[in-house]
């Protein structure tokens, strides 16, 4: 009874309210947008592993290590398997079709990324062959490539143009692993830049450390930089989720950018209904004015004030948060290399109902205000 009575009262004016709830709804889609978008930045740090520290030169990832850190590292108390790679930087046809690419050592690196689903079939025959390369399934999908294709890179920091025989493509585990990435056997590399850059051969951009007990990061960290120090490549060991927060902190500006227009829309939004709310509340002064002549007090008013806020917010997010999901898998199709991972996050639907929540809650304050402190002899004169 209640319930239809809010109803009633939000659709007195139909139009105003339609268009209203419209805006709630476009507010909340932009804000679940821009939310999905942090989600999506973050989605390399949400995939890390605890058990995983990433070690890289301590001047700059751009600095190689030597190839011989290897048999150090894995050394360490603590630490389980060592695996190593090089960022490759290939370009497939054109910079505009870019996908992450890596150089690795193909046995421990696919022992320590279990994330990566790759049947067994494709395992053995990627391990065989030396040219052999691995695609996640979106990017294989994107390209139609098949099991035994031959690829070409064109290499940007390694010169040249590479061939591959596609031998695998890997799944993710979740819906939280990039399935848009390409790597192959180190050793290729390194067998080809000691024909044709013989100084840059033997060397490597960075190690990934398995350790059995992630409690002991820190402590593993800190004993693996100990044996470089004072070295010509001194090293940095951190966790595999620092490891990637340090990329994310580099676009840090941009992302307290996004922030504070998702923010800006929320308070536009909050402008746009206190409006409506007020406008309708002025409106039924004298209604208001007779509840009270009856005996009903504030508590009364400025619950069915809220209750009506809340019903207009309420329709206009749940309307925003249902096309958030259709607007997210365009915005991933479209955009899918530059945000491989773009799913519309719990949280973020859970920020959307305190967005809903605040935007009902505050844009009724005002309009229960003036319903409480209007004289009743005032407004019943705009009856008469």
């Amino acid at each position: 009874m209640l319930l239809k009575l809010l109803f009633r009262n939000a659709f007195r004016h139909k139009l105003r309210t339609a268009l209203t709830v419209c805006g709630m709804a476009v507010a909340i889609l932009a804000f679940g947008m821009l939310q999905t978008v942090i989600s999506a930045w973050y989605a390399g740090v949400e995939a890390s592993a605890a058990n995983r520290l990433v070690t890289r030169n301590a001047i700059s990832l751009v600095f190689p290590l030597p190839l011989s850190y290897a048999d150090k590292i894995r050394g360490v108390d603590g630490v389980e398997t060592v695996s190593y790679g090089n960022w490759f930087g290939g370009i497939y046809i054109d910079e505009k079709h870019f996908f992450a690419n890596f150089a690795v050592e193909p046995e421990s690196f696919l022992e320590l990324h279990p994330e990566f689903v790759l049947p067994e079939s494709h395992k053995t025959a990627f391990l065989t062959d030396r040219k052999g390369c691995v695609a996640g399934r979106k990017l294989a999908e994107r390209y139609g490539w098949d099991i035994g294709d031959t690829l070409t890179l064109r290499g940007t920091i390694f010169p040249g143009n590479w061939d591959f025989v596609l031998r695998g493509i890997y799944r993710a585990r979740d819906e939280t692993i990039d399935e848009n990435r390409f790597f192959f056997h180190w050793a290729y590399l390194n067998e080809t830049l000691k024909k044709v850059q013989p100084t840059r051969a033997d060397q490597v951009g960075f190690y990934i450390s398995g350790i059995e007990r992630a409690e002991e990061a820190a402590g593993i960290a800190q004993k693996i930089d100990e044996l470089f120090e004072n070295s010509f490549a001194e090293t940095l060991t951190e966790t595999e989720k620092a490891f990637q927060m340090s990329f994310i902190s580099m676009s840090e500006a941009i992302l307290t950018a996004i922030e504070l227009v998702s923010l800006v829309v929320i308070v536009i939004i909050l402008a746009v209904v206190a409006n409506t709310m007020s406008m309708s509340v002025r409106e039924r002064l004298d209604e208001f004015a007779v509840l009270k002549t009856l005996g009903f007090g504030a508590a009364t008013l400025g619950s069915l004030i809220f209750g009506e806020s809340l019903v207009i917010t309420s329709m206009g997010g749940l309307i925003g948060m249902a096309l958030t999901f259709p607007a997210a898998a365009y915005f991933r199709d479209a955009l899918g290399q530059y945000f491989p991972v773009f799913n519309v996050d719990v949280r973020t639907l859970y920020q959307d109902l305190a967005a809903v929540t605040v935007v009902g809650t505050v844009a009724a304050g005002f309009p229960i205000w003036q319903a409480v402190r209007v004289p009743i002899a005032e407004g019943l004169r705009r009856i008469g």
